[in-house]
């Protein structure tokens, strides 16, 4: 794990708050779990030993992130209500499997009824857009906070949808305030470009690429006719979270993929010097730099460059 710079009392306090709000939602300080008997660890061992096979007691440790001894003792327990038995896997004698009993899983089946009625209910509160936000950000605090393996696919390229327009104006708008300083003319002026894009695209001559990763957009490009000869790259962006997988290379190849494809002699683009990670791609696909001025924008002071690739 990656540790970056210690974060304030406020977002410590922020993350605090809503441990203590959801642990209330969900009955965690309830002496027993749902009413039962069993603990909240004690519910959730069993839900473990319900749904994997072939478990023995460090899959518990590890995974649950719970004491040997505690483990230990919690089975112990199991065993004498009958509710686990355990027996030596074929791979190692002295290392015995658990799984549960008829009077285990006869037990567990009220739990688990009893927390998806739970659930459901809190969900039947909301209406359904709501309930669809909430299952996202439940997991993007997953995708943040667990050890979730890389997806198969890192990420797909689909044509423009209705929505992202505006998603991508508006994350635009955000990452350059956020890492640059810009202020809201930038966000207007992508607004503006995204605009007449969207008001005179032409198919023919003209493309937008989204980047999606697990559902979620996390880059774009598109390519604008200047003239019958020159074609313009703009409003390139990737995600932070979705930096270093090559996808700003893979939007620049198609782009100049899809202009000489369409006929045009010149790709050309416009940036700024301070966009490096932009500029270096531009130079590796064999852009070069043919003019550059300072300017005052976006609330800065900027030096504005103009590249070209001969196609």
């Amino acid at each position: 794990m990656t540790i970056h710079d210690h974060p304030g009392k406020e977002r410590i306090d922020a993350v605090r708050a809503f441990n203590r709000f959801y642990t209330r939602q969900i009955g965690v300080l309830d002496e027993g779990w749902l009413k039962s008997t069993f603990s909240l660890t004690e519910a959730r061992v069993l839900y473990e030993l319900a749904h994997r096979d072939g478990l023995v007691a460090s899959d518990l440790v590890r995974d649950l992130g719970l004491d040997p001894g505690y483990v230990s003792r919690l089975l112990k327990k199991f065993e004498e209500r009958g509710l686990v038995e355990r027996e030596a896997t074929e791979a190692d004698a002295r290392r015995a499997s658990i799984a549960l009993t008829p009077a285990g899983r006869e037990a567990f089946a009220p739990l688990n009824q009893d927390s998806h009625d739970q659930v459901r209910a809190l969900l039947g509160r909301l209406a359904p857009v709501d309930q669809d936000r909430l299952v996202k950000a439940m997991r993007i605090v997953q995708d943040l906070l667990g050890d979730r393996p890389e997806p198969k696919v890192p990420y797909i390229l689909r044509p423009l949808q209705v929505g992202d327009i505006g998603w991508v104006t508006r994350r635009q708008g955000m990452l350059y305030a956020q890492d640059y300083g810009w202020d809201e003319t930038y966000e207007a002026l992508v607004a503006e470009i995204l605009g007449e894009f969207v008001k005179n695209f032409d198919p023919k001559w003209e493309r937008g690429w989204i980047a999606e990763r697990e559902g979620e957009v996390v880059g774009s490009v598109f390519v604008v006719r200047k003239s019958d000869q020159v074609a313009k790259l703009r409003l390139l962006y990737v995600e932070p979270s979705a930096r270093r997988l090559g996808i700003g290379k893979r939007l620049v190849e198609e782009c100049i993929g899809f202009a000489r494809a369409r006929g045009y002699k010149t790709l050309t683009l416009w940036t700024n010097d301070i966009l490096t990670a932009a500029r270096h791609i531009y130079q590796a696909a064999g852009f070069k730099l043919i003019e550059e001025e300072p300017h005052h924008s976006f609330g800065k002071d900027l030096v504005g460059q103009n590249w070209d690739l001969d196609l």
